[in-house]
């Protein structure tokens, strides 16, 4: 489609407005992070790195960081197991409900966080409680694994459809046995997208704070969670500006490294 010249320019403005409109508050924290001004006047006179000091040294926010860190690789690697394992059963096989539960396992995603959390609070109160398993950073890790799933499914799936099975059956015909082809053809061809899909579950458990606040145990904080409880304290707001650019950053670079690596198919995100 060949566009004018001012339509051109309009929709270069346009997008510029949109991201400005995203990012423009992000950047605001990054900066705030650097403002020796302990409220945060703007501009900033002066630029410090005593607030990033401050922030290492807080012990809860390095436990809360640590807690977040063993969520996302226990949420990400179930994940990537029955991810992978439901993308495999859906496309290379045909059976009654196919179609069903691929919506299943798409659905907790577009689910709105409160209504995932209030389930899982409820499942684990009701079923796995009376087992003797309370809550703690197990039942985190399962309750972001929910939703995680979808990421490593969408990616595994989107990569599946696109190379088929020629090569797979070309392994076979030449007298490779299941497992050969899948270690030397298929896990080869699926390997970007498992690390893009892990990337991106990695990220959404990351900042994940509705999910989190149901199916915590006591004393189990993650970074999003100590940032929200210190929010109000004004002793702790340049710590919280800090920890929040931190959150930012380990946020963003998954999500960087996925496109990077899976381009389009990397573009599932929590609604």
């Amino acid at each position: 489609m060949t566009l004018s010249p001012w339509a051109r320019w309009a929709m270069r403005v346009f997008m510029g407005a949109g991201l400005g409109f995203i990012y423009a508050p992000l950047m605001l924290v990054l900066i705030n992070s650097f403002n020796g001004d302990r409220t945060f006047g703007w501009p900033p006179h002066d630029f410090t790195l005593r607030w990033w000091s401050s922030a290492w040294d807080n012990s809860g926010a390095r436990d809360a960081l640590w807690t977040s860190v063993e969520a996302g690789l226990g949420a990400t690697a179930i994940a990537l197991v029955l991810g992978t394992m439901v993308a495999f059963a859906v496309q290379r096989f045909k059976f009654f409900g196919r179609d069903t539960l691929s919506l299943l396992i798409v659905l907790p995603i577009a689910l709105p966080g409160i209504v995932t959390g209030i389930a899982l609070d409820s499942a684990w109160r009701s079923v796995v409680e009376p087992l003797g398993v309370g809550k703690g950073l197990f039942s985190v890790i399962v309750g972001h694994a929910t939703f995680c799933v979808v990421t490593v499914y969408n990616n595994v799936l989107a990569r599946l459809r696109r190379t088929g099975t020629n090569l797979e059956e070309a392994s076979a015909d030449l007298g490779a046995v299941p497992g050969q082809t899948f270690r030397y053809v298929t896990f080869p061809l699926i390997r970007s997208a498992l690390l893009a899909g892990g990337l991106l579950a990695f990220a959404l458990s990351f900042d994940e704070i509705i999910v989190t606040t149901f199916t915590a145990g006591p004393g189990i904080t993650t970074l999003p969670i100590w940032i929200f409880n210190n929010l109000f304290r004004p002793n702790q707001a340049p710590v919280v500006n800090v920890v929040a650019a931190i959150l930012i950053v380990l946020s963003v670079l998954p999500v960087w490294f996925a496109q990077r690596l899976a381009g389009p198919e990397a573009g599932a995100s929590r609604t």
